[in-house]
């Protein structure tokens, strides 16, 4: 078991001023597998202000030193892949097989291509007589889930530093191991005291802390809608810079022409990752009506050659995250029945032989009513709604009957009509045929799933500023 007790503040571990702990869980097991600091406002101001203090020469600093040392942490990351997959395998359920590369490979990935984004990244360009500059936005507050945890917290802290701005980092309490080895990493990277500091505990104390303080100048939030905006209401207080990845009931639209037996699987996978609890996982499938039948046989089939169990073990599915979690599932699909779905495949029991551990069986329900609870309301768990459409236009404008816009997902035998139908869809991100995630791309949202883009330049590009010199030019 870990017992971690001490916070990062100003370039040293530091004991917090309370001596409150909290307990984290193994999803798979039920045992406690670490403790944390339970941090308070006065730990929270305290790394703000090592932020402040260290923000004029950190943001000084010429980016090709920025970027040496941001390949060193992307070094030691890479250095504890294994410890790192294990303790998010621990915190978070998702199969060491996935874990591996997902949650851990990925954000080394990332550390790495934002070192090199500032090789040739342009920090001022000439427009007629003015010299356009971009600085960092300054000191900012990192908020980050327990879902993809080093990863989220990857795509704030990296750029961040990248930018030349000084980070507080509070990551999520259910998951935090993973930001103490990160925190043992940038130490050893070297990095400036006060660049960057971590500060764990509870959203409603640490958090709003961050999102509220006048010496924040901006806060970066990825968790749920509802969390979002109490963070954009404490920012309004200072008018501080707000990017926010929030909640997502993305549709993945299978056309009538499409490959079937590929958009199902396909829109099941995209479903099912990390037992569903990713932001944007396709909860929906729209399905021409004729066609459901077949759909449903499919998708009865792949659910079928799915295994939930031991995510250090060859499964398909690992746990949820926790005990409330399995339980606010498992209420959805009593909900979705209730509200008159069809069970396609799992059901709210506990999958047999797993008494201990998070789990919930994969689950489709069919014949789903687009304005039906589990059609609406983001569910974060292996829980599938089939709806059924008659016309294209139809198809659209289902997809669209959401208060979210994340992602989705389009399914023809014809890439261009398929596009046409992405290009109607509000949404930040469509998979055209089951394309790849492009960690280059601009990954956010549209309506209430956020606003701001991470990922790539256009990750750098949220933690700049821009300012315009006007130049006196002689006259021609």
């Amino acid at each position: 078991m870990q017992q971690r007790d001490k916070l990062f503040i100003n370039g040293k571990w530091v004991a917090p001023h309370g001596n409150g702990r909290i307990d984290v869980i193994h999803s798979a097991t039920e045992a406690v597998m670490g403790t944390i600091p339970e941090g308070s406002a006065r730990d929270a101001e305290d790394a703000i202000q090592a932020a402040r203090a260290a923000f004029d020469s950190w943001s000084a600093t010429p980016p090709a030193v920025r970027a040496g040392y941001i390949a060193k942490v992307a070094k030691g990351l890479k250095a504890r892949i294994e410890e790192l997959a294990q303790l998010i395998v621990g915190e978070v359920g998702m199969p060491i097989k996935l874990a591996r590369p997902l949650q851990v490979a990925t954000p080394v990935y990332n550390w790495r291509l934002v070192a090199r984004l500032l090789e040739d990244f342009r920090f001022e360009e000439e427009v007629g007589n003015s010299l356009v500059v971009r600085e960092p936005v300054g000191v900012v507050g990192a908020i980050t889930p327990w879902n993809l945890p080093l990863n989220q917290i990857t795509l704030k802290v990296a750029p961040a530093l990248a930018a030349g701005c000084t980070v507080v980092l509070k990551p999520s309490e259910v998951a935090p191991l993973n930001a103490f080895v990160l925190a043992e990493v940038i130490e050893a990277a070297g990095l400036p005291p006060g660049v960057f500091n971590l500060v764990t505990g509870y959203g409603p104390v640490v958090g709003e802390v961050l999102a509220s303080h006048p010496e924040v100048d901006m806060v970066s939030f990825t968790g749920s809608t509802r969390a979002g905006k109490r963070v954009s209401e404490l920012a309004a207080q200072t008018v501080k810079r707000v990017a926010l990845e929030l909640g997502g009931k993305s549709a993945a639209v299978i056309l009538d022409d499409a490959d079937l037996l590929s958009a199902v699987k396909g829109t099941l996978d995209a479903c099912f990752l990390n037992s569903g609890q990713i932001c944007s996982a396709h909860s929906r499938m729209l399905v021409p009506r004729a066609r459901y039948d077949e759909v449903k046989a499919i998708a009865q089939k792949v659910v079928e050659g799915l295994t939930v169990g031991d995510p250090l073990q060859d499964t398909s599915l690992g746990p949820l995250v926790s005990a409330v979690q399995r339980d606010r599932v498992t209420g959805y699909i009593r909900r979705g029945l209730a509200e008159g779905a069809e069970l396609v495949a799992g059901g709210p029991e506990t999958p047999e032989g797993l008494d201990k551990g998070f789990f919930v069986k994969p689950t489709v329900l069919g014949n789903v009513e687009p304005g039906a609870t589990v059609a609406q309301e983001e569910i974060f768990g292996p829980v599938l709604s089939i709806i059924c459409y008659d016309t294209e236009e139809d198809a659209v404008r289902i997809a669209n009957d959401s208060i979210y816009g994340l992602a989705g997902g389009v399914w023809s035998g014809d890439e261009a009509r398929a596009i046409g139908v992405a290009r109607r869809i509000r949404t930040g991100q469509v998979d055209i045929n089951g394309g790849p995630f492009n960690m280059q791309a601009p990954y956010g949202g549209y309506k209430q799933s956020g606003n701001g883009r991470e990922l790539g330049r256009y990750g750098l590009e949220e933690f700049l500023e821009y300012k315009s010199l006007q130049l006196k030019r002689p006259a021609a």
